[in-house]
């Protein structure tokens, strides 16, 4: 029994959606719809939708949102006050340096001062009652690039179980969700773990797992090339600057994606040695760190479940 496969366009990336039979082509298609409806709310790249109308109205008053959006910038927000590498406020940050978007540019000393004035997450306001957010100064933006991926895929896996697909594949753009057993005769699958230097797909490792999320944050996505320089676009909030360390990727293996989000960015920010630290005291998140010469750490939990290729 084989796999039924669809590819889409959607989140800036290449979606790639499998359902095993009984579900259908059908079951694709919703879980593309729901994509898209998130993107319509979620997104940061155009004019409107929830998450801009709350950045339009930054330092002026709070903007209600459906409850759903707000849950979600809510746990970004909440993330964001740890103050441990993620931080749901970048948007000023990011829409300088627009790396890997049009007019991507090395912005100058001056900027980047300006902008870190307004990338602090406690500057936003939450009301759980009235479900509002409001940015308390002018200029402040948030963007859920960091965590709406996984979020989403973990909303079409709920949707899926609803529909009674008993095994699939949700591959957002690298952030793999993998649905109930495999059709292999252990049931496990087999993740392969980018290799950062080589084109997408080409593995430099691989996990072997029951059904979870696989999520990596890497700096060989998106990046900049100026006078010999290359900057990627994991930012540091304390300098504005790209993430500085000897790390090319972070790959969380975790139940939610959501979860592999946020702690790929806090363990590629943290490093080797203090992130590794953080997610083996995380119950159920396991993670491997690439170096840029291609070393691979992992956490204690998946020393039998990791192997280089």
């Amino acid at each position: 029994m084989s796999l039924i496969n669809k590819n889409y366009y959607a989140l800036g990336t290449v979606i790639n959606l499998s359902v095993a039979e009984p579900a259908d082509e059908k079951d694709l298609d919703a879980g593309y719809e729901m994509i898209q409806r998130f993107e319509d709310k979620l997104t940061v790249n155009r004019e409107k939708s929830e998450v801009m109308s709350i950045n339009h109205n930054a330092g002026i008053k709070a903007v209600a949102v459906p409850e759903d959006t707000y849950g979600l910038i809510k746990r970004a927000v909440l993330v964001s006050r740890k103050h441990l590498g993620f931080n749901v406020a970048i948007g000023p940050l990011v829409k300088l340096w627009k790396i890997g978007f049009k007019g991507a540019n090395r912005p100058s000393d001056a900027d980047i001062k300006e902008r870190l004035k307004i990338i602090d997450p406690e500057h936003i306001q939450l009301d759980d009652e009235k479900k509002t957010v409001f940015l308390l100064d002018k200029g402040m933006e948030i963007d859920l690039g960091g965590i709406a991926k996984g979020y989403i895929a973990d909303q079409i896996k709920q949707l899926w179980l609803g529909r009674g697909v008993k095994t699939g594949i949700i591959d957002l753009g690298g952030n793999v969700l993998l649905v109930g057993p495999s059709q292999h005769a252990d049931k496990l699958w087999t993740v392969g773990v980018q290799n950062p230097i080589k084109p997408r797909d080409v593995s430099l490792g691989a996990v072997k797992t029951v059904a979870k999320s696989i999520g990596t944050s890497g700096i060989y996505e998106r990046k900049l090339i100026i006078d010999g320089h290359e900057y990627h676009h994991m930012f540091d909030s304390k300098t504005g600057y790209p993430i500085k360390n000897n790390l090319a990727s972070v790959t969380i293996i975790s139940d939610k994606s959501i979860d592999g989000e946020i702690w790929s960015t806090i363990g590629f920010y943290q490093g080797i040695k203090q992130g590794k630290a953080l997610i083996e005291a995380q119950p159920g998140i396991e993670a491997v760190f690439i170096t840029k010469d291609l070393q691979a750490v992992e956490t204690s939990g998946l020393q039998e479940k990791f192997t280089l290729m």
